[in-house]
């Protein structure tokens, strides 16, 4: 290999920083997706049971051309795990949220 090609490989590498508090991670359990013309908006939010409001924890956003990115990247992550964990069911049967606890019997 060439001085030249390790300089391009040194080029297109790209060093990610992951800092504590963000690898520590935020659990989201619905995602609210808003677009214009120029951008799109990912509002994640982790909805309790029994709280009467949630909050969004984390909003992320991207340019079209990363959404559609990222789409293609979501839908080839999950092919791999169907692949390996079997086929994710899209009607799972989820409780409902309560939104407010439920009234005491006497």
């Amino acid at each position: 290999m060439s001085d030249m090609d390790d300089k391009k490989k040194q080029d297109n590498s790209l060093n990610i920083e992951l800092t504590a508090d963000v690898a520590e991670g935020s659990y989201a359990n619905l995602a609210i997706i808003s677009h214009s013309s120029a951008e799109f908006i990912l509002d994640f939010v982790s909805i309790m049971p029994g709280m009467p409001k949630a909050k969004v924890k984390s909003r992320i956003i991207m340019t079209p051309n990363h959404a559609k990115r990222l789409l293609k990247a979501l839908n080839e992550n999950v092919s791999k795990y169907e692949k390996t964990f079997g086929e994710i069911s899209e009607h799972e049967q989820v409780p409902p949220y309560q939104m407010f606890s439920p009234a005491g019997e006497a």
